[in-house]
């Protein structure tokens, strides 16, 4: 069975940093890309950033471009998503998720397979 747990959120004020961890299971984590997906209330997931699980490359939205970086450690089979100088409008529910296939379109959360529960992130001004 897939699985994908995130941890990690909190609230932060603005300027700092949180890290966001997002432990899969071996289905989870053998997925082609694995994600980081944000979402406030009344709208649609957004993509926030991702990697191929080959390393061949990482992903991210522009407006995180500079301050987040995901990673992953295979031996935990742990994805990360590190977020620095934090905004208010960094505020949401953040999801990792896992896409199986190695097309299409890897900023369209429909195309992802796996999600995790979520974890808030609060940032106040």
């Amino acid at each position: 069975q897939a699985q994908l747990v995130e941890s990690g959120g909190g609230l932060v004020q603005a300027g700092g940093s949180l890290r966001l961890s997002c432990a899969a299971s071996e289905r989870a984590y053998s997925s082609y890309t694995k994600g980081w997906f944000r979402q406030t209330p009344g709208k649609e997931p957004d993509f926030v950033a991702a990697l191929i699980w080959s390393g061949a490359g990482t992903f991210y939205a522009d407006f995180v471009k500079g301050r987040f970086t995901i990673s992953r450690d295979d031996a935990k089979k742990t994805v990360y998503l590190q977020m620095n100088s934090l905004k208010p409008e960094d505020t949401a529910v953040y999801y990792c998720a896992a896409r199986v296939r190695y097309d299409g379109n890897r900023y369209d959360a429909n195309e992802y397979d796996y999600w995790g529960q979520g974890t808030q992130v609060t940032v106040s001004s």
